[in-house]
């Protein structure tokens, strides 16, 4: 007979992390698109719209942060699974990533390229390695994943 922690998640918080989560890797990845056609192209409007794609990805990445916060790191500290810890820190050094980015779009157009690509891309590449790492750890867990 095994005993489980009991997990003191909240159904609320639950469901609002789930539907707030995906949000923000989107936005972030249509910016890296919006980044990589304006470096091609030199059309101001998809840089513009990249700067207003990285704002509300941020905007949009607070709160499920928030909720990970209290569910990864206070409420269930000892049953919360390594993946989702790593998750959290590469969550959040991509949303410091992403509000450098927000800042150097801030600048003139021209001006935002290279630096402006690179920061987008990171930023999609560290979302992209912390959902990888969950997907992986659930996987060889066998389970499925309680957020």
């Amino acid at each position: 007979m095994s005993t489980q922690p009991s997990q003191h998640r909240s159904v609320v918080a639950n469901a609002i992390y789930g539907l707030l989560n995906p949000i923000p890797f989107g936005l972030f990845v249509a910016a890296l698109i919006f980044d990589i056609v304006y470096f091609r192209t030199g059309v101001i409007q998809w840089v513009k719209g990249a700067a207003w794609l990285i704002v509300l990805g941020l905007l949009f990445a607070v709160i499920p942060r928030l909720v990970n916060l209290a569910q990864v790191w206070i409420t269930s500290r000892r049953s919360a699974v390594r993946a989702h810890r790593v998750d959290f820190w590469l969550n959040l050094v991509a949303i410091i990533a992403a509000i450098f980015n927000a800042f150097v779009h801030s600048r003139d157009a021209y001006a935002s390229m290279p630096t402006g690509v690179w920061l987008s891309a990171l930023t999609v590449i560290l979302l992209a390695i912390g959902r990888i790492n969950v997907a992986v750890q659930v996987t060889s867990e066998g389970g499925l994943v309680h957020e």
